[in-house]
């Protein structure tokens, strides 16, 4: 066994310095050959690692600062007393979001949300077990967010919006379902499409991306606000983590129909995944106007008068 181990120790010496602090951690879970794999495969390493609950704190404070920042924006606009209150509302999540991206997306990756967390562990850009620990400070950043909410806001205004929880109201929970998923759907194919891809990111720079993602936040927003209609209905959640805090703080209506927040997402999450493994790798290659239109047209009249040409002269 001890040559085993010192033959591991050698072939481990011989990677590179940040691969060798990955899989010293990893050995140290076990010395069978089997379970290493396993736990590299999910990443435990990560657990063992400063930066993962650095970005993990980084994680839980941004949730709780943007859910603080956004819900009491959200109900300023809905009692703002304006004609159409309901426009104002993906005007305030798309600047609350884009700023809140462009500072947490160099520290922790900017999730800020288990949807754009689940994806990314979905596309192997982070590892399952630094998933799990981050959507757990998202939960918790949540809750934080929301316990300073109920302290600070008016109960009158708890009351009226359910202190700005995810709600359904009179819709039924197939269409809120299908209305999460959609919208989830939409975020991820415009935004992560663009975020995940690195030579376009590279090329467009952050704040471009992170406009991009928050703009597809905002439409998704406007579009589940004003798609039904109905009194009550809250809109897309698009952060389970969101939903969580004021159903257990408010609880009540919030409860009802609470599983579609994070049933909805996560199948937008196991669809997008399946479609963007099928995206194009590169795209659309210009062929100089090869197949224009007009082109093509004379090129089939003239292969046509050609052949009638030459069966004059076979005649």
């Amino acid at each position: 066994m001890d040559s085993v181990n010192s033959k591991v120790v050698v072939e481990v010496e011989q990677l590179p310095s940040n691969v060798q602090t990955n899989c010293k951690a990893t050995c140290l879970v076990s010395n069978n050959s089997l379970r290493p794999k396993l736990f590299a495969s999910i990443g435990v390493h990560d657990l063992f690692m400063p930066e993962t609950w650095k970005a993990a704190l980084t994680e839980l404070v941004a949730t709780a600062s943007l859910i603080f920042t956004l819900t009491t924006s959200i109900i300023a606009c809905l009692d703002s007393h304006e004609v159409d209150p309901k426009l104002l509302v993906p005007f305030a999540v798309f600047i609350i979001v884009f700023l809140f991206l462009v500072v947490t997306v160099p520290l922790s990756g900017g999730h800020m949300s288990p949807v754009f967390t689940i994806i990314a562990a979905l596309k192997g850009v982070v590892t399952l077990s630094r998933a799990l620990i981050y959507v757990l400070a998202q939960c918790m950043g949540s809750i934080i967010g929301f316990i300073i909410i109920k302290t600070v806001m008016e109960p009158k205004l708890i009351d009226s919006y359910s202190l700005g929880g995810c709600a359904i109201g009179g819709i039924k929970q197939q269409q809120a379902l299908l209305i999460e998923f959609s919208c989830t759907f939409v975020v991820l194919f415009v935004g992560v499409t663009l975020a995940f891809d690195k030579k376009k990111s590279k090329d467009l720079g952050l704040p471009m991306v992170c406009l991009v993602v928050a703009g597809a936040m905002a439409l998704a927003v406007f579009v589940s606000i004003t798609l039904t209609g109905e009194v009550g209905y809250a809109g897309a959640g698009l952060n389970p983590a969101r939903c969580l805090g004021p159903a257990l703080l408010y609880g009540g209506p919030l409860w009802n129909g609470h599983w579609v927040f994070w049933v909805g997402p996560f199948l937008g999450c196991i669809v997008y995944y399946g479609v963007s493994v099928n995206l194009p790798k590169q795209g659309l290659v210009w062929a100089d106007g090869e197949y224009d239109v007009l082109k093509l047209a004379l090129g089939t009249c003239g292969t046509a008068s050609n052949g009638a040409v030459s069966r004059d002269v076979d005649v």
